[in-house]
């Protein structure tokens, strides 16, 4: 559950300009998780060619993106990626909370409901990587289930090179897929 004044909303084709100013106020503290960025994923204009391309692949069913915000500011995100459905009835997870609003609760708040959004779409797992360094994310995902089922070197490019990532799993339910 959401403190007070936070909430999550999906994302919306209004939302370039606060995802750019959360870009630029949060870009030394994503940088160390995230691929080198183009001075223009700063920009609002930048940000619309991502809000856009995302919307795309939420129309295709691949991603399901929502949106952190406190009042008026946009202050972290929460996305379902690469859902596979068939076999697999899967997506990995993705989330970032702004480095003035950490440690209230935020992640945890906004893992629980991608897990909520599993369930709602039919998906069997949900998988997360971390970089081995990312030790506060790590404990978010073992707070909400997920288990550490091993490690991949060279697994993503970021911060200026290939880095290990710590892979975990959360297996939602044991039952058939649903129709």
């Amino acid at each position: 559950m959401l403190p007070d004044g936070y909430a999550l909303r999906p994302l919306s084709a209004d939302d370039a300009g606060p995802l750019a100013a959360a870009a630029e106020r949060n870009r030394e503290h994503l940088r160390p998780w995230e691929p080198l960025r183009p001075g223009s994923f700063f920009t609002e204009e930048g940000q619309r060619e991502v809000v856009e391309g995302r919307l795309r692949q939420v129309e295709l069913g691949l991603f399901d993106c929502w949106v952190l915000w406190h009042g008026a500011d946009v202050v972290g995100a929460a996305n379902l990626q690469n859902i596979v459905r068939g076999a697999m009835l899967g997506a990995d997870l993705g989330y970032w909370v702004d480095h003035a609003h950490l440690r209230r609760g935020l992640a945890v708040a906004s893992v629980e409901h991608l897990v909520r959004r599993g369930h709602d779409l039919g998906l069997h797992r949900l998988g997360a990587s971390t970089m081995v360094a990312n030790l506060p994310s790590q404990a978010v995902l073992r707070r909400c289930g997920f288990q550490e089922v091993g490690r991949i070197p060279s697994f993503l490019y970021l911060d200026g090179g290939w880095r290990d990532s710590i892979l975990f799993n959360l297996v939602l339910h044991d039952g058939p897929p649903r129709g």
